[in-house]
């Protein structure tokens, strides 16, 4: 068993669900990186930030990528979010398709409690 859950019940998750410009998947993940990585991202300077993201590829659609975190507090998610797409304009954005870059919040529910995965550890 893993040692460790995903995320921790009474979080929230935002996961975005995007296409990328056919043939431009390598230059939106190096500038995805660019932006994620630097200093400049107010994400990382979030107090609400729990986990930092993932950013993961659809197998079967080269296209096609989520961006995953878990968040304390999703309203001070939205309240950066809203910088970012106003203010900063990260140029990754510029390569998905519709230039639609909007999450869907989700609340963890359920995650393994520590006494669980405590016993498997043994």
């Amino acid at each position: 068993m893993a040692q460790e859950p995903l995320a921790t019940k009474g979080n929230f998750l935002h996961i975005y669900d995007f296409r990328v410009e056919a043939g431009r998947e390598e230059e939106f993940v190096r500038l995805f990186e660019e932006f994620d990585y630097s200093d400049g991202n107010p994400m990382h300077k979030s107090w609400a930030q729990v986990k930092d993201g993932v950013l993961c590829r659809d197998t079967e659609d080269p296209q096609r990528f989520f961006l995953i975190a878990e968040w304390s507090d999703i309203v001070e998610h939205a309240k950066i979010r809203k910088v970012l797409a106003e203010e900063l304009k990260p140029a990754f954005v510029g390569l998905i398709e519709g230039r639609k870059f909007v999450p869907k919040y989700v609340e963890v529910v359920s995650s393994t409690p520590d006494e669980i995965l405590n016993a498997a550890a043994h």
